[in-house]
């Protein structure tokens, strides 16, 4: 054999080796975060069947998973102690981890109580089909209260305000959650989430006044400044007039608010009629004399000057 051939040829398999173990090396390098991955696991506590709001979460509840470390979730439990006899506040699915923020502290209640933030109140309002909006008033909703009752200044005269606006509804009747179907609840008692200072104007609204919950947007949080209607405007409002006016103009009130005095109506003199117009008598008519000769009638008429003579 050609010895430069042979020099070729040793040389390319040499270049050929250290090539190999350097992409080697690399692949190697590349491959091991990802096996350790696998393989670091840690226990996290989900759920064994769908946890309503209101539930208390016992052992038959949960289970053991094993989550990747770097995909534990945030607020997570490892261990089944930490979440046992703990309300639940918002809905848990199957197989979904129990975290810290679903769950109320233990022994914070159960059924609503957990539910009610600190600081806030839960009054409920006997309602009807009307008053609840048709049934369509569901866990969750926003609602204004409006009241209908007559004021001790006004005397008699019915009146209807907003007193409350942007109100959480917690529970319609037994139910603390919204149907999954999105089907109404005819439910009696409607649970609304207020401040204190809330909770005693509609207690009071309730016993004195007749209530109203009015359905709105859940993103419209804005409050609109409401100045009420009396049942006398009703009969003020003319068909295509606009009501946005402010209510002292649409009465017609005064500085004081005292009703303002109705204009005297103007007489106007009226022009007296013409006349009648005489129209000259009819002449008299002169005496006729008729004379029928068979079958021919003829008349002739008498002079008057000769009858006078």
């Amino acid at each position: 054999m050609d010895r430069r051939f042979l020099t070729v040829l040793g040389v390319s398999l040499v270049f050929a080796l250290v090539v190999s173990s350097i992409f080697y090396q690399m692949s190697a390098r590349a491959g091991a975060p990802k096996k350790a991955e696998q393989t670091d696991m840690q226990e996290v506590v989900v759920a064994a069947k769908p946890l309503p709001v209101g539930v208390t979460v016992k052992p038959d509840d949960i289970k053991i998973a094993k989550f990747p470390v770097v995909a534990f979730p945030k607020g997570g439990f490892s261990k089944p102690e930490e979440v046992i006899d703990r309300p639940v506040v918002s809905n848990i699915l199957l197989d979904e981890p129990l975290l810290d923020g679903r769950l109320a502290a233990r022994g914070s209640g159960h059924g609503l109580a957990p539910v009610i933030p600190v600081g806030m109140r839960a009054v409920s309002v006997r309602v009807n089909e009307v008053v609840g909006v048709a049934g369509f008033v569901l866990p969750g909703m926003h609602v204004d209260v409006l009241v209908t009752g007559r004021p001790p200044s006004d005397g008699s005269a019915t009146m209807t305000t907003t007193v409350l606006q942007d109100i959480t509804v917690l529970s319609a009747g037994q139910t603390i959650q919204s149907d999954p179907r999105g089907q109404a609840i005819n439910a009696p008692v409607v649970t609304l989430l207020v401040t204190p200072d809330q909770a005693e104007i509609l207690t009071l609204a309730g016993n004195e006044a007749r209530i109203q919950l009015v359905l709105r947007n859940a993103a419209d949080t804005g409050i609109v400044a409401t100045t009420g209607r009396r049942i006398h405007e009703l009969y003020k409002m003319k068909a295509g007039k606009s009501t946005g006016g402010s209510r002292s103009e649409e009465e017609g009130e005064g500085e004081e608010g005292r009703p303002r005095p109705r204009p005297r109506p103007v007489v106007v003199a009226q022009a007296p009629p013409p006349p009648p117009v005489l129209m000259p008598p009819p002449p008299p008519v002169p005496d006729q004399i008729v004379v029928i000769r068979g079958t021919t009638k003829t008349v002739e008429v008498v002079s008057n000057a000769r009858g006078r003579n």
